[in-house]
């Protein structure tokens, strides 16, 4: 006889235009049957869920420029998560394995393929298993390449990041940190401001939303200019960064996250400080580097157990708080990587 449990599910009610709301998204809980899937698919049970900004992109209207598409309305939202197989029909996928990858916002997740899972190597207690939504998953990849491969990073050079206290940013500043560099890291609140530098050993950082000129701002973080900015949110930012750019600076675009919620998105005035000061700025995904996620984990996981690097994650516990703590995610409310815990209990 075939098992029934109830799948808690988030669904997209209607394409979104303007500031994300709750209303924008249902709770939904439905009998299911635990079915067997067909050969080459998998069952899964979701541990964690991981909160991105891409997430909103995907929200919106199909647009052709998105490097995703948009999810349909009506349907369930997926996401980055952490999984365990209850039931596998592909051949290297076992009962009981441990997995990270794109998964539903939902108790339980039929997959038709596992095209877009990976095996978890590591766990123990130095590493939790939410680590692979964050640090050891598709943020943390994403801060390894952006810095690493795009910046082209130099011991002593001078490194800008902004949304620094991110699930991204605060990897970036630490991995520039490993390199000899000199760090400076934005974020929208005193103690974040304050962490950035006490915890992840940024050299110096300041609260955007103080600012009267962010031109002003870097100019006094960076008296000698910038060599290096990750980009996190586009706008106003970027503008003042170019102004305070080196001569043959790097910028690595990771994401716009002012721009998600704009219906109409803001201009860029100082871009011809990339003629003059020969700028380097180049826009990259993280898809396109996954054949570098065997290096980059072992290489990082034993920063981790040498202390060298730390993580920050802010986990709400239970489906029904995962809209709110997806809406935070744009105001800044959460304080680290934005995780889901899924309770099966309730």
């Amino acid at each position: 006889m075939v098992e029934i449990k109830k799948n808690k599910q988030i669904l997209l009610k209607d394409y979104v235009v303007g500031n994300l709301k709750e209303i924008h998204m249902e709770i939904r809980s439905l009998d299911v049957p635990m079915m067997i899937p067909e050969k080459g698919g998998l069952l899964l049970k979701n541990l964690y869920l991981s909160w991105d900004g891409y997430t909103r992109v995907r929200m919106s209207k199909p647009n052709p420029n998105n490097y995703a598409n948009s999810f349909v309305p009506g349907s369930v939202i997926d996401c980055y998560g952490v999984s365990q197989v209850i039931d596998s029909r592909h051949q290297d996928f076992h009962v009981g394995d441990l997995v990270w990858g794109i998964t539903g916002c939902e108790h339980f997740t039929l997959l038709p393929s596992p095209l877009d899972l990976t095996k978890i190597k590591y766990t123990d207690d130095s590493i939790p298993l939410s680590y692979y939504t964050g640090i050891l998953g598709m943020p943390g990849l994403t801060a390894y390449v952006g810095f690493h491969e795009i910046c082209s990073p130099k011991k002593g050079e001078s490194v800008y990041v902004s949304a620094a206290f991110g699930a991204i940013g605060q990897l970036v500043g630490q991995f520039a940190k490993l390199m000899g560099c000199y760090v400076v890291g934005s974020a929208g609140t005193k103690e974040k401001v304050e962490l950035l530098k006490n915890k992840f050993g940024f050299d110096d950082a300041f609260n955007y939303k103080e600012e009267q000129d962010l031109t002003v701002a870097l100019k006094r973080c960076f008296p000698e200019g910038i060599d290096i900015y990750f980009e996190n949110v586009g706008g106003r930012m970027l503008d003042a960064v170019l102004v305070n750019m080196n001569v043959h600076g790097r910028i690595a675009v990771c994401g716009l996250i002012s721009q998600y919620n704009l219906t109409e998105h803001d201009g860029v005035h100082n871009l011809f400080c990339m003629v003059t000061k020969r700028i380097r700025m180049q826009g990259f995904i993280e898809p396109d580097y996954q054949h570098m996620y065997p290096q980059f984990l072992e290489l990082v996981v034993q920063y981790i157990r040498e202390g060298k690097i730390v993580y920050m994650e802010d986990m709400v516990e239970g489906l029904e708080e995962a809209p709110s703590a997806l809406i935070g995610v744009f105001s800044g409310r959460n304080v680290g990587k934005q995780v889901v815990r899924i309770n099966h209990n309730d």
